[in-house]
C-alpha cells in the first residue's frame, strides 16, 4: 500500500489576495503590496493607516466597506480623480484581477467594478471569487446598540453565502421609500399602493426567509464548538413579524399575510409617515449560553468573546458551503483578548485555512505567530516588511 493512501485529505486551496494596488485611497497616494496566504499582521501606531488597508480589502465585496464610508471620505484628501483599488486574488477557482473605485468617474456617485478588465454587471460579481468578513472595534457595541446595526450584521452574514440577498434588500428599500413617499404626500392612489406593496411583500418575505435560514445554519455550526472552548456558544434568534411567522407558516402564506397587512395599515402608517412593519424593523437576539444571559447584559469581555465566536463560526460555515474559507479582516483583535484566547484564535485561523489580516499597535501580542505569518509595519502611509 502506498504511504499516501493513509495521508489526511488535502485542504482546499486557500483564497487569498496576492497583490494589492491602491491609488488615492485614504492616506495612500500610491501603494503596491504583495501578500502571502495565511496570516498577515499589520502593526504600527494609531493613525498610521492599518485600518485603511483592511478597509481597502473590504471593498473587494459589495457594499460600503467596513467603515460604511462615503466615496468622498474614502478618496485621499486633495485627490481630484477619485480612488482606485486593484487586487489579484488567487484560490481554488483560479486567478482573477479585480478593480474597483471611482477614479475617472467624474461626478458619478457609484463605484465601478471590473473583473479581469471587463466591467461587472454589479458588485455582486466579486462574490463569485471571494468572500470577505470583518470584525472591527466599532462592532463592539453590536449587542447594546441600535437594532439597525444587528440587522446590518445578520444581512452581511447572509450576503456571504447568498449573493442575491443584497439585491433583494436594495429592491425592498427602494419600494419602501416609494410607499413612504406616497404616505407623506397623503396619496390615495390604490393602484400605486397595490403595486408597491406587492413588491414589498415579495422581497420582504424573501429577505426574512434568508435570515431565518442563516440563523438555522449558523446555529448548527455553533453546536460544533466545544462546550468549554475559549469562545462561548451563543444562542441566536430573530425577532420580527415575518421571521417569526416563517417558523410555522409556508413562505407563500407569510407573503400574502404581509401584503394584506400593508394594505390594511395604510392609515396607521400614514399617520406615522413611514412603514411600521416589515423586515426593516427586525432584530437579532443573542444569548450567552453558558451563563444563560442576554448578550447585552454580559461584560464587555464576554461580549467580545461571543462576537468573535459568531464571526469564526460564520467563517466556518462560509468555508463549508463555498469550498473556500473567506478572507478575514480582524482590526485591533489581539488587544481585546487574553493570552489564552489569542492563542486559540490563531489556532482556529490556521485550521480554517484562511487569509486573515490582523492589525494592532503592539507587535508583541502577535509573537506567537512569528515564523507563521507575514509581518508588515505601517507608518505614515509606508509599509515595510519585518
Amino acid at each position: 500500500m502506498d504511504d499516501h493512501d493513509n495521508a489526511p485529505p488535502l485542504a482546499e486551496p486557500q483564497t487569498y489576495v496576492s497583490r494589492l494596488l491602491l491609488t488615492d485611497f485614504r492616506n495612500y497616494r500610491s501603494l503596491a503590496l504583495d501578500f502571502r496566504p495565511g496570516a498577515v499582521v499589520l502593526t504600527g501606531e494609531n493613525g498610521a493607516g492599518k485600518t485603511n488597508l483592511l478597509e481597502a480589502v473590504s471593498f473587494l465585496t459589495p457594499g460600503r466597506g467596513l467603515r460604511r464610508a462615503s466615496h468622498e471620505d474614502v478618496a485621499r484628501a486633495g485627490a481630484t480623480n477619485g480612488f482606485a483599488i486593484h487586487a489579484r486574488v488567487e484560490g481554488p477557482f483560479g486567478e482573477v484581477e479585480i478593480g474597483t473605485g471611482t477614479a475617472g468617474d467624474g461626478e458619478t456617485s457609484g463605484r465601478k467594478v471590473r473583473i479581469n478588465g471587463a466591467p461587472a454587471r454589479s458588485a455582486d460579481e466579486m462574490l463569485e471569487w471571494l468572500r470577505v468578513i470583518w470584525l472591527v472595534p466599532s462592532m463592539d457595541a453590536l449587542f447594546t446598540g441600535a437594532a439597525s446595526d444587528r440587522r446590518r450584521f445578520i444581512d452581511r452574514l447572509v450576503l456571504a453565502i447568498d449573493p442575491a440577498h443584497g439585491r433583494r434588500a436594495l429592491d425592498y428599500e427602494k419600494a419602501m421609500r416609494g410607499r413612504n413617499k406616497l404616505l407623506t404626500e397623503n396619496a390615495r392612489d390604490d393602484a400605486w399602493f397595490e403595486a408597491i406593496e406587492r413588491q414589498m411583500a415579495e422581497t420582504g418575505t424573501a429577505i426574512a426567509a434568508a435570515r431565518v435560514e442563516m440563523v438555522r445554519l449558523l446555529s448548527g455550526m455553533i453546536e460544533h464548538l466545544p462546550a468549554d472552548g475559549p469562545f462561548p456558544k451563543a444562542d441566536i434568534a430573530l425577532a420580527g413579524t415575518l421571521e417569526e411567522a416563517l417558523a410555522y407558516q409556508p413562505a407563500v402564506d407569510v407573503e400574502e399575510a404581509f401584503h394584506r397587512s400593508l394594505a390594511e395599515n395604510r392609515y396607521r402608517d400614514r399617520a406615522a409617515g413611514r412603514t411600521l412593519e416589515g423586515p426593516h424593523r427586525s432584530d437579532l437576539l443573542v444569548r450567552h449560553r453558558p451563563k444563560d444571559m442576554p448578550a447585552e447584559l454580559c461584560s464587555t469581555g464576554e461580549q467580545k468573546a461571543l462576537l468573535t465566536g459568531l464571526v469564526l463560526s460564520h467563517a466556518r460555515l462560509v468555508a463549508e458551503l463555498s469550498r473556500s474559507a473567506p478572507i478575514l479582516l480582524l482590526d485591533e483583535i489581539a488587544a481585546h483578548l487574553d493570552a489564552g484566547r489569542r492563542a486559540a484564535l490563531f489556532q482556529i485561523l490556521e485550521e480554517l485555512n484562511c487569509q486573515a489580516f490582523m492589525s494592532g499597535t503592539d507587535a508583541a501580542l502577535f509573537s506567537a505567530l512569528e515564523g507563521r505569518a507575514q509581518f508588515l509595519t505601517v507608518s505614515g502611509g509606508t509599509i515595510t516588511s519585518r
